[in-house]
């Protein structure tokens, strides 16, 4: 079971990267003068920043309920429960499952959504760069539509 939620994450996350990397965006570097900044409202980015952090908040309290119910109604379908979705979190993205340290870098819109980067020690002392994809919703929330880790440079969050 887990090596088929594996397989399925793999996919999702093999076509952002394919679909990414043939928009041909450069990647965003912290603090950058010039990069493209989000065009969301105040409020918004708010939200979006609060969504994750209550996901990873539920991710430190193994709350899988909690933290299924911010993904998006095509991730929840993908995994099909909240047991399915812990199990690929937790074998497959330990530094955001169990982070040292996380700090928000900035949001950046693209073609897949709004984009907001995080920079986060894992529990193995390595640096990541977390992309959360988010989507708003018909009732105008904001849901995770996908996480995808990229290692880090830096080692210092």
């Amino acid at each position: 079971m887990v090596r088929r939620i594996l397989s399925v994450l793999i996919l999702v996350l093999a076509s952002y990267a394919t679909a990414a990397a043939q928009s041909a965006v450069p990647a965003p570097q912290p603090d950058t003068p010039g990069d493209p900044a989000s065009s969301l409202a105040a409020p918004d980015q708010a939200a979006i920043r609060q969504v994750i952090e209550a996901q990873l908040a539920a991710f430190q309290h193994d709350d899988g309920a909690a933290a299924f119910g911010y993904a998006t109604p095509t991730i929840q379908q993908k995994f099909g429960d909240a047991q399915n979705f812990m199990a690929m979190v937790k074998g497959g993205y330990p530094a955001v499952y169990r982070p040292r340290s996380v700090a928000f870098d900035k949001l950046v819109d693209t073609e897949f959504g709004p984009d907001q980067i995080l920079r986060v020690i894992g529990p193995d002392g390595n640096a990541y760069t977390a992309h959360y994809i988010m989507q708003k919703q018909p009732n105008g929330t904001w849901m995770i539509n996908g996480c995808y880790l990229t290692r880090g440079d830096d080692q210092s969050v």
